[in-house]
């Protein structure tokens, strides 16, 4: 009989940054490593991922990092990862192993696997179970221990018309529901959502009516991940006498790949090139990074490519999910678009780019799986709550259904959940730019603060023999006032800096500390009673 714990490091009560942790006695089993992208109140924070002290810990207890899909939310932690644990191995699908290594994970620590292939570990084996989602090759998982199973379902759809890579073997998910299932995490990101996400999710009709309707050049927005919603794009403008042209590296590379292993199919004649840019009918895909939404069509929009000027009777379509933290902006954008002349077309609200599980589709698969014990999981918490809801309108009892916030420990000894208080201690990362460091609340704070009144800079030069004021104070601001216009500001604030300054000089001793505190004290209460401003403050003394 096994001692079990699970627990997650990201993706509770939050949307991305999913990480889950099942122990099974001394083994580490950790499913899926995502980041979340930042909301504009974090200042130039670019993504944020968890704080992988725990794991780096524990790493020799670690079997691996298991990977459902090659969505940022899912594995856009892992490049982080593996610079604090070198040799830990990241178990992925064909296509998510190329994501990882366009994303700078090194091939030695990607093990790639197939669906439907156990994967052993002493007593404990993993197997992957192919799942419909808008990306190829993706899997749910199933860590079979001594006890009974543990499913996690990543994100997924159940459409019967998704097919090969992109379909669902629904008669495997049936049997492992038949062999004892312990416990389940399953998404819970469309859980008040009724009905199927089927065939909502299914855009081709969409997007042909949307080049019927306008004629000249199209600009499509797409995730380089969903293919998916690529081959409809594709789909929809065969027979168009359209040429897509596909614009940067990162894109040609995925849908090169994509075209060499059957994940896309295109007629022939359909794909055309950079001499096919501005033709009047052309259709140009382009997608963004991972750190920068909306920086593609931000740098046509402002003038910066160098392929692309935009036109009056462009249509611009938003192809791509539209996220909580990026919504101000993309509608920015949409009214910049609209200045120009061009038109913006977006997704019926009715349609659904995200491929994730609907209610009826969570009830389905908890039937199939028929869980001892349920977890929700992926999703803010008030759409976990849905997602217990529906699990105990299906007879789950509802001490057998977990919800727990991020680091919280579910026990499992020997088949049987036991009441456990123990917690493990879970933190944001904050990373900006190519920096794997953590940027920390300080430095976020000081942004804020630079963001809302500004700089002052104070400067001024003391001489090291005489001890007597040389040059200055002067001052220099920056986002907080107009000097031309506040000369009896700029004035006052001299005249405090100085008094400052030469109470603190004595003919053997000038304490330069001192000097520094009081400026920013004495400045900063005669600032805010003058502007009601609190500006950042920075006194620079020196001696020569």
């Amino acid at each position: 009989m096994s001692k079990i714990k699970i627990f997650s490091m990201g993706g509770l009560d939050e949307n991305g940054k999913n990480l889950y942790v099942v122990e099974v006695d001394n083994d580490i089993f950790v499913f899926d490593c995502g980041l979340k992208y930042a909301s504009g109140n974090l200042f130039g924070i670019d993504y944020i991922i968890p704080e992988y002290s725990y794991l780096v810990k524990n790493q020799n207890r670690i079997k691996g990092v298991f990977l459902t899909h090659s969505h940022y939310e899912n594995f856009g932690g892992v490049s982080d990862l593996v610079k604090d644990i070198k040799n830990i191995k990241i178990y992925a699908t064909k296509f998510t192993k190329y994501n990882l290594l366009e994303d700078g994970v090194p091939e030695e620590n990607i093990v790639e696997i197939s669906a439907h292939k156990k994967i052993s570990f002493g007593e404990n084996s993993v197997f992957p179970i192919s799942v419909s989602h808008s990306c190829p090759d993706s899997v749910m998982y199933v860590l079979n221990t001594k006890d009974g199973s543990i499913c996690y379902t990543g994100d997924f759809i159940i459409d019967p018309t998704m097919e090969g890579t992109y379909g669902m073997d629904l008669g495997k998910i049936a049997y492992v529901g038949k062999q004892n299932v312990l416990c389940l995490l399953s998404e819970s990101v469309f859980s008040e959502k009724p009905g199927h996400t089927s065939p909502s999710h299914r855009l081709t009709s969409f997007f042909k009516d949307t080049l019927s309707h306008n004629p000249d050049r199209l600009i499509f927005l797409v995730f380089p991940t969903h293919l998916y919603t690529i081959q409809e794009i594709f789909d929809s403008a065969e027979n168009s006498h359209r040429k897509i042209v596909i614009m940067g590296k990162k894109l040609q590379n995925v849908v090169n790949f994509g075209l060499e292993n059957n994940y896309l199919h295109i007629a022939d004649g359909l794909l055309g090139d950079l001499s096919n840019i501005d033709d009047s009918n052309s259709i140009l895909l382009i997608s963004d990074d991972r750190a920068y939404p909306f920086s593609a069509i931000s740098k046509i929009i402002n003038g910066y490519d160098k392929f692309i000027k935009l036109k009056p009777n462009d249509s611009v379509i938003f192809a791509e999910p539209r996220y909580d933290s990026t919504e101000k902006q993309l509608v920015k954008i949409e009214n910049d678009l609209a200045m120009l002349g061009c038109n913006v077309v977006s997704i019926p609200k009715e349609k659904s780019i995200l491929h994730h599980a609907s209610s009826e589709d969570l009830m389905l698969m908890i039937r199939l799986l028929q869980p001892k014990y349920y977890m929700p999981a992926e999703g803010e918490y008030r759409y976990m709550v849905g997602n217990a809801n529906l699990a105990s309108s299906l007879g789950i009892p509802s001490e057998n259904i977990f919800l727990k916030q991020n680091g919280d420990v579910v026990e499992i000894v020997d088949g049987n959940h036991v009441d456990s208080f123990e917690h493990i201690n879970v933190l944001d990362v904050l990373i900006d730019g190519k920096s794997s460091d953590d940027v920390g609340e300080l430095v976020i704070k000081d942004r804020e603060m630079l963001s809302e009144s500004g700089i002052v800079l104070v400067s001024a030069t003391i001489s090291k023999q005489d001890k007597v004021l040389l040059v200055g104070p002067e001052i220099t601001t920056r986002g907080f006032i107009y000097v031309k216009d506040s000369a009896e500001i700029i004035n006052g604030m001299k005249e405090i800096c100085q008094g400052v300054i030469e109470r603190n000089i004595t003919p053997s001793y000038v304490d330069y500390n001192k000097i520094k505190v009081e400026i920013r004290e004495e400045l900063s209460k005669y600032l805010y009673e003058e502007t009601e401003c609190k500006p950042m403050i920075i006194a620079v003394v020196q001696e020569v």
